[in-house]
């Protein structure tokens, strides 16, 4: 079968990146390579907005790096977009010229619109935010927008960048407090032309490499326990925490800087300074990474065409058909046993056992999708891997919390085994919410030992509450013998959490 193949060569003001997509069976487009340049054009920019002759030279001789691998991959149809300062140069058109006689790509100059609409479309497919406050600092431009209800509501383009703020207030390798004053005064007076901005109360949503830096920093900080930084949550107090523990170092210490590009090092406090006085302007109480950018909202907007709007009409049933084809989920079997799980549920509701809740219900469904995940890798250990897989894999639309709580449902096996893996974590739930947890784990796990044989033998379920005993009748269509087992096996958990003995009643 032949493997299709994408690419998109982004031309930014500090860096250069190509990136390859291929579609994998579940049709999502998988990144399979990611090649960076420092390129730095916005420094060849020039004061009367020219790219010098030697800028021109970078741009082409990295463009020609590149062409090496899209010409290995067979691609013929690579799409190349440049930003700011290709942009702002007045002399593009022979820059565009150029390039298209030297190597083989077009440049498509995307408008301030389109930047800050690629990466809002890429921070709305990707992340649980309905409404929002994105912003992507770039070397030469920054884009912020504000969506409401998954709707761009405004947008803006600042005319700098970490890199051209970084020429106008730092004079030498790194900022002094005082030049970092004046950038604040210089980045308060320029937000706060834009009144839709102003106290906004929103979440800051993070976008582009220096954002990327901030939240892996942060994570080094901490030792941070979890993989991934897309979706990452920090507080304003987090922000100012990271721009106080960068800001005496040397220059040899920020390279030095764990989380931190060794490119980057020169910019990180300009960018910084973004960030705090955005979070500041709007009165916003988190910082959450997008790990998509302007890249992927390229993408999408492909990939949905035609379609009528660019916007996924469910970010988390995106990721979660993903799962379902990557780890080749029994669909007919997951749905038969999340009814039996939402009946075993409103059963103990019902006894007062549980508060019945739509965040339980949602949890129920979720993880009884995703329940013993691991599998797919070994049998024996499927709990460990199912812990591993989905605590570790970005599942957009989930946030860390979230997507660690599904992954000690999902792989619930025993109390035990929920401590082991549990603790890295233990300051992150409260003991009420542990308990819950455990509990709608154990009644998925029950709920899978009764379509053990994956036949749909049972057909309902109901609980009766008695004083010294709590009574499951099953109703079953044919031989029920494999379930019963399992069964009488796997209620010893439940049984721990309620603190109830539970009698099992099968029934033709």
């Amino acid at each position: 079968m032949i493997k299709e193949k994408y690419a998109i060569i982004d031309i930014g003001s500090n860096t250069m990146r190509l990136v390859i997509y291929q579609r994998d069976k579940s049709r999502r487009l998988k990144e399979i390579e990611n090649v960076k340049i420092s390129a730095r054009l916005r420094n060849y920019l020039t004061d009367e907005s020219i790219l010098n002759d030697e800028g021109i030279t970078v741009l082409v001789s990295s463009l020609l790096s590149f062409q090496e691998v899209t010409r290995h991959h067979d691609l013929k149809d690579v799409k190349c977009a440049a930003t700011a300062t290709v942009r702002q140069a007045v002399n593009k058109d022979a820059v565009l010229g150029i390039v298209k006689e030297k190597t083989d790509f077009t440049i498509r100059i995307l408008s301030e619109y389109e930047e800050a609409y690629y990466g809002f479309l890429a921070a709305v497919n990707s992340t649980q935010i309905r409404s929002g406050i994105t912003i992507d600092i770039g070397g030469g431009s920054t884009e912020i927008t504000y969506f409401e209800n998954r709707k761009l509501i405004n947008y803006h383009s600042f005319p700098f960048g970490a890199l051209s703020l970084k020429k106008e207030f730092v004079k030498g390798e790194k900022p002094t407090k005082t030049e970092l004053h004046e950038l604040k005064l210089y980045l308060e007076e320029n937000f706060k032309t834009l009144p839709w901005l102003i106290n906004k109360r929103l979440p800051v949503v993070g976008i582009g490499g220096s954002a990327r830096n901030i939240v892996q920093i942060h994570q080094a900080m901490q030792e941070y326990p979890l993989a991934g930084v897309h979706l990452y949550e920090m507080s304003a107090n987090d922000l100012l925490d990271v721009q106080q523990f960068l800001s005496p170092m040397s220059m040899h210490e920020l390279q030095r800087t764990e989380g931190l590009s060794k490119d980057r090092a020169d910019i990180i406090l300009p960018a910084a300074q973004v960030f705090v006085t955005l979070s500041d302007i709007t009165a916003s109480d988190r910082f959450i990474l997008s790990r998509k950018g302007l890249r992927d909202g390229v993408f999408y907007e492909e990939l949905t065409r035609g379609t009528g709007t660019a916007i996924f009409p469910s970010v988390i049933e995106e990721s979660f058909h993903e799962l379902l084809s990557d780890y080749d989920i029994d669909l007919d079997h997951v749905q038969h046993v999340t009814k039996i799980a939402l009946e075993l549920y409103s059963g103990l509701a019902a006894a007062g056992k549980v508060s019945y809740t739509e965040e339980d219900i949602r949890l129920i469904r979720k993880g009884s999708f995703v329940y013993n995940l691991g599998q797919y890798i070994d049998s024996e250990s499927s709990s460990q891997h199912t812990f591993y897989l989905i605590a570790n894999r970005t599942i957009d639309g989930l946030s860390h919390r979230d997507r660690l709580k599904l992954a000690l449902i999902a792989s619930f096996k025993s109390k035990s085994a929920y401590k082991q893996y549990s603790a890295p974590f233990k300051h992150w739930f409260s003991k009420v919410e542990q308990h819950n947890i455990m509990l709608l784990g154990a009644i998925i796990k029950f709920a899978y030992s009764l379509n053990a044989t994956k036949r749909n033998v049972v057909r309902s379920v109901s609980l009766q509450d008695e004083i010294d005993r709590t009574v499951c009748t099953i109703f079953c269509e044919g031989n029920f013998m494999p379930e019963e087992y399992q069964a009488e096996k796997q209620k010893k958990n439940l049984e721990k959490l309620l603190k109830k003995n539970i009698q099992l009643k099968f029934q033709q």
